[in-house]
């Protein structure tokens, strides 16, 4: 062919896909909330149809200060103090008047013993005069008691009474929820407001023991075992690598 001819080069058209406008990202996926609270509540349910509390526990009074005694704590650590603990000062009147420094002593492995010993002191010192000992069966009543919040109360109202106040919202059920799309939110009461919303009230107390065994169980925080999970299927696993 000559130096100088022309040559034709056949160019393949390429159909660029439209990119979204600067400054604006696909819109993400819409999770139907209610839908996906149905399943989870429908497959909770099968899972675990008779988990209830973890902390050890004869009474109302026992619970509400095993409660205390479990925040940033382990229920199995909890449960191997509570028994000397009881075994010591067995009711409100009891451990009012119990010096200080024993009680620190003996709940000392729970962590943060000298701010839980002053509450179970204080909490106890005001069932005994106040309540004549008895545990109040009222949501209001129990978020009075020195040390005592609505997570506090959910578990002792619902376990001990039966009564389905509110849904219990610890460390496994915040993430449990977020991870499901069941909240955006990690305030722990803003979180119960969104499942009170999406959970039948007559489910909220073994709701929240099953979301807790759920997650110690299967989705745990640092490696969930999705693969063994009943709710693979629609768990949209937000936050999960």
């Amino acid at each position: 062919m000559p130096r100088n001819a022309s040559r034709t080069v056949a160019v393949a058209k390429v159909t660029k896909k439209p990119t979204p406008p600067r400054g604006k990202k696909p819109a993400a996926k819409k999770i139907d909330t209610k839908a996906i609270a149905a399943k989870v509540v429908k497959h909770l349910a099968a899972d675990y149809p008779d988990v209830t509390c973890a902390l050890e526990n004869e009474s109302a009074f026992e619970l509400l200060v095993a409660t205390i005694l479990s925040a940033q704590c382990t229920d199995e650590r909890v449960n191997m103090v509570t028994p000397e603990l009881f075994r010591r000062w067995p009711t409100p009147a009891a451990m009012a008047a119990a010096p200080i420094e024993a009680l620190e002593k003996v709940i000392h492995s729970t962590g943060f013993f000298r701010n839980k010993a002053k509450n179970i002191k204080a909490c106890s010192r005001e069932l005994a005069d106040e309540y004549d000992g008895e545990v109040p069966r009222d949501v209001d009543q129990m978020v009075s008691l020195p040390g005592v919040g609505r997570k506090t109360a959910n578990v002792v109202l619902g376990t001990c009474y039966g009564m389905a106040t509110g849904v219990v919202v610890d460390t496994h059920v915040t993430r449990l929820s977020n991870r499901l799309g069941l909240t955006k939110h990690t305030d722990a009461t803003k979180i119960e407001k969104d499942l009170m919303q999406l959970v039948p009230q007559d489910q909220w107390v073994d709701f929240a023991h099953r979301m807790i065994h759920h997650g110690r169980r299967i989705c745990t925080a640092r490696k969930p075992k999705c693969p063994e999970c009943s709710m693979r299927s629609f768990c949209p696993q937000i936050g999960v690598a």
